[in-house]
């Protein structure tokens, strides 16, 4: 089940010195907290800490935010940035295919 969409950026990670408001608008539930443990994949001591700071992440209203962003820097990585991540979205996308 899809929740109701929330006010977002998509810019609340660690690569965005400030939020830059080109993404404002309606995303779904979870979505800069998702958008900022994508940065964080390769940290799992700071990962963890952004999913015990947004215990919206990992639950069922956050699924939807967490495939988009998610699959967002998967579409980065198949343009040939942000390589590193890869590995660890592919997890994550598995994870994700089980709830």
């Amino acid at each position: 089940m899809v929740r109701p969409a929330e006010r977002g950026t998509g810019e609340s990670h660690r690569a965005s010195a400030v939020l830059g408001w080109e993404g404002w608008g309606r995303a779904p539930e979870g979505f800069d907290a998702a958008a900022l443990y994508v940065y964080t994949l390769l940290q799992p001591d700071t990962a963890a800490r952004v999913r015990d700071t947004f215990p919206v992440l990992g639950s069922p209203a956050s699924v939807a935010a967490e495939a988009v962003a998610c699959a967002m820097m998967l579409q980065t990585v198949a343009r040939g940035d942000s390589l590193v991540l890869e590995d660890q979205l592919r997890t994550w996308t598995e994870e994700l295919h089980r709830c």
